[in-house]
């Protein structure tokens, strides 16, 4: 049976207005999220057990959590 989890969506809301608060350019902004999910999504394929967050919603929060720790390398600020 798998658990349903649940996450904050004002969280969520929060983390993407930070990355766009960061961002000099959303458009790439938006692509660079787009991109990472779709790179964890394929390299997450074989993994049934972490199906509880969409990918472009795990790739938000990693970004976030990026930019606000800095001893996280990223190419977020590329």
């Amino acid at each position: 049976m798998l658990k349903k989890y649940s996450f904050d969506s004002s969280q969520i809301m929060y983390c993407s207005q930070e990355l766009l608060d960061a961002a000099s350019n959303r458009y790439r902004i938006t692509v660079q999220v787009a991109m990472r999910a779709k790179r964890r999504r394929y390299e997450e394929f074989d993994n049934i057990d972490n199906v509880h967050m969409k990918p472009a919603i795990r790739a938000i929060i990693e970004m976030s959590d990026e930019l606000t720790q800095p001893e996280i390398i990223s190419d977020v600020r590329d």
